[in-house]
């Protein structure tokens, strides 16, 4: 497929290699997770502010998964609580942390008019696969069962979340539904990461190859998965499961110049074949990552504007 990079993606994509950055490839977790942290000083927007951000500890058997909670000033109150969004960030599993998606999460908070729970799940290659998926089927049912206690109402509960992020937002709608809940209202998939096979045709592309290109999706691959076999559970890759039929409504957005952005779109048709109600969202010249860039990319703020509307549609 041809892809044109709009005109401020094409100068963002310049910016970066005329910078000299490492690839990720190249650094351990660590250097790359220092590297990525660096970077969202040039491209987040200002974040605007909120009535409260306080962390949270979310109780899990292996300890306690760091969250963060962050509450708008003027949230959709019925009966003193408000509808929620579970965000888990990107990063390829590897990278990214509540700090790197800070703003981003404020604006959806701003938005969608709801509090946002973003949740710090253990990152590869420390904590390889399922470590992730678990912390954040944990993370989601302990947000439900303390609902009340949060403000939040448990009857309108979405998840989201971008690109590793959206891979287990996918993951936590399939285990909700075939494990006892909980009931999940919505679900937002930011280029999502769905089929670690890796065969659709963008993840050959030389035009997909921006920033997140063909060598560093292996990368987090390699760093995520514990074993070959592993591509084929649902949990790593969720377009394996057979069935999406009664999975909650589905945002889901695309980018052109991605690798993912194949897989993302046959989700999406799957999702509607099966007859989850979906709004499907291409961004056909911004490349992969675009939606945390608002400070540099007009259309991920776009984006965000309209994921919040979309939030708000929900009831």
């Amino acid at each position: 497929m041809p892809v044109v990079l709009d005109p401020d993606a094409a100068a963002v994509y310049k910016a970066f290699q005329e910078a000299g950055r490492p690839a990720y490839e190249t650094l351990t977790a660590p250097e790359a997770r220092a590297y990525y942290a660096q970077a969202r000083f040039a491209t987040n927007p200002e974040p605007p502010e909120l009535a409260r951000v306080a962390p949270l500890a979310i109780p899990a058997p292996h300890g306690v998964i760091p969250a963060r909670i962050y509450v708008p000033k003027d949230p959709r109150r019925q009966n003193g609580l408000s509808p929620a969004l579970v965000f888990f960030h990107g990063g390829g599993w590897v990278i990214g942390d509540l700090d790197s998606h800070d703003v981003v999460c404020r604006q959806l908070a701003v938005e969608a008019a709801l509090i946002v729970i973003s949740v710090d799940y253990r990152l590869a290659p420390e904590h390889k696969f399922p470590a992730a998926t678990e912390d954040a089927i944990a993370a989601t049912k302990w947000v439900a069962a303390n609902a009340r206690e949060l403000g939040i109402d448990a009857a309108r509960l979405s998840i989201g979340g971008d690109s590793a992020g959206g891979n287990l937002t996918a993951v936590v709608a399939l285990a909700a539904r075939d494990c006892n809940g909980p009931a999940i209202a919505g679900q937002v998939l930011i280029y999502p990461a769905t089929d670690f096979a890796m065969t659709h045709r963008s993840h050959s592309e030389p035009e997909t190859s921006v920033l997140l290109t063909h060598s560093v999706i292996r990368w987090f691959r390699d760093h995520y998965l514990g074993a070959a076999a592993d591509i084929h559970d649902w949990r790593a890759s969720p377009a394996r499961a057979e069935n999406l039929a009664g999975l909650p409504p589905a945002y889901v957005l695309t980018a052109g110049a991605d690798p993912l952005r194949d897989e993302g779109d046959e989700f999406a048709a799957r999702l509607k074949q099966a007859g989850v109600p979906v709004t499907y969202k291409h961004f056909p010249g911004q490349f992969h990552g675009f939606f945390t860039m608002g400070k540099l990319l007009p259309q991920a703020n776009i984006a965000v504007s309209e994921i919040g509307a979309w939030l708000k549609g929900l009831g």
